[in-house]
């Protein structure tokens, strides 16, 4: 019972998601749109550079503003409408608007992307616009608007209204004295001091909410990061799939071991002679004066594989030599298909001369 409670225990552990995310799993949540992002960032920066273009461009704000309202109050007004001057008034005033906007276009295109670039960097994906079931289900539905991230949204608008508020009851009372004389100032005056305290109010509303905005970004990429942790499972799981199944794999390495093996030892037989331990080690050993630089290994092994080359070699005819240094010399400074080492030379050359002195007695017997 025991032991059934702490194999319990230990699933239990393995399935808690305690572990940071692979490279692996932030860039598939990456491909899904799953990202660390604000949704109030850009924006919130977007209106502070906009109104701190209201402060800087002032100039080209208010020659526009009074060249389009002095044309259509002065001239346009009293101009005799017909057929063609109508649409030539309707487009100059088009014209006259999006020459004005074009610097806050430009500002919000700009900001925008790099406002959203800055936050998970460049990424194009459609998985957030492809139709989910579940998004259908009413339960789901009610799940997520009373869910603690409906919440935290919900206080998160409530503190931003509430600063806004204050910030303009601030300025108002900053103000007051200045307000209760604008009626006897003249319009012009009445202009200028509402521009300004309404560009004053908005750099300093989209300061606030650009502060509060970063704050929501970094609770943002701790929720991210803290929604995409895995478990030890998990990334056992990943391990497998993406490097394979240890015992699948270790099939596919005794297998090729096998062939390796196989391919060893059908060399063997070409072999002029196999030096062995006698019993540890043995390495077959070819040699052609005109092919060859110097004797190669065709074969060796150890222990059983030893012993399967002396009897490969002994069913074919292949000469066997015991020679204790030579044969674990061989076997750990050359590999298969290599030529010896050049220091062993000599010795190799003084067994080979023996075999073939043996062989040739062999032949004229």
């Amino acid at each position: 019972m025991r032991t059934y409670r702490f194999e319990l225990d230990l699933q239990l552990f393995n399935q808690e998601k305690t572990e940071k995310a692979t490279p692996k799993k932030r860039e598939d949540s990456r491909k899904k749109g799953q990202v660390a992002k604000s949704q109030d960032l850009a924006g919130s920066v977007i209106l502070l550079f906009v109104f701190a273009s209201f402060s800087m461009l002032g100039d080209f704000y208010k020659k526009r503003i009074n060249g389009m309202f002095g044309g259509l109050f002065h001239d346009w007004l009293t101009m005799e409408l017909t057929a063609g001057n109508v649409m030539e008034l309707f487009v100059n005033i088009t014209i006259e608007m999006l020459i004005m906007l074009t610097p806050i276009f430009a500002i919000i295109m700009i900001v925008g992307v790099i406002g959203n670039v800055i936050q998970f960097g460049f990424l194009l994906t459609g998985e957030p616009l492809k139709m989910q079931l579940n998004k259908l289900n009413p339960i789901e539905g009610f799940k997520r608007i009373f869910s603690m991230r409906s919440l935290a949204e919900f206080f998160k608008s409530i503190l931003k209204v509430t600063i806004i508020a204050i910030l303009v009851y601030i300025a108002l009372i900053r103000e007051w004295k200045n307000i209760l004389v604008l009626s006897s100032q003249p319009i012009e005056a009445i202009f200028a001091f509402t521009a300004d305290l309404t560009v004053s109010l908005g750099i300093e509303i989209g300061a606030v909410l650009t502060v509060l905005a970063f704050l929501d970004f970094l609770y943002q990429k701790y929720e991210h990061e803290k929604s995409i942790r895995m478990s030890k499972q998990d990334i056992k799981d990943e391990y497998k799939k993406s490097d394979g199944d240890p015992i699948i794999k270790g099939r596919i390495r005794e297998r090729q071991r096998k062939m390796a093996l196989q391919r060893m030892m059908q060399d063997v037989p070409k072999a002029d002679v196999v030096i062995t331990n006698p019993t540890h080690f043995a390495i077959a050993l070819k040699y052609d004066a005109s092919k060859m630089e110097a004797p190669t290994i065709l074969a060796k092994g150890m222990d059983h594989v030893a012993l399967r080359i002396r009897e490969v070699a002994k069913e074919n005819g292949v000469l066997t030599m015991e020679n204790k240094p030579l044969a674990r010399a061989l076997y750990e400074r050359a590999e298969i298909g290599d030529v010896i080492p050049g220091d062993l030379f000599q010795a190799v050359a003084e067994v080979l001369a023996y075999v073939y002195k043996m062989k040739g007695r062999t032949k004229r017997s």
